[in-house]
């Protein structure tokens, strides 16, 4: 099924920096970061200090947001991300 792309990431969701595992190095955090940890690059307002960055790991810059992932709102964002890390384990 081709899902939706959404043009922009939700303001203040951070969703994708959270509840998935990333396994490749992100800066500050060598050995990537499991699954339901923040980012150390997370900002406060739940945005990403490297987004725009080519220090930005490249299975972050893959992930597209969609009308299915983001759902409504960060809450359902979080529920989809949470399901999908569990699917994949």
């Amino acid at each position: 099924m081709n899902e939706a792309l959404v043009t922009v990431c939700r303001q203040g969701c951070g969703a994708c920096c959270i509840a998935p595992s990333i396994s490749s190095a992100i800066p500050g955090m060598p050995d990537g970061k499991p699954a339901g940890v923040p980012c150390l690059q997370l900002t406060r307002d739940f945005g990403c200090k490297l987004f725009e960055s080519p220090l930005r790991p490249a299975v972050c810059a893959s992930l597209r947001p969609t009308v299915e992932m983001c759902g409504r709102d960060r809450a359902g964002a979080m529920l989809w991300l949470t399901e999908l890390e569990k699917q994949t384990q």
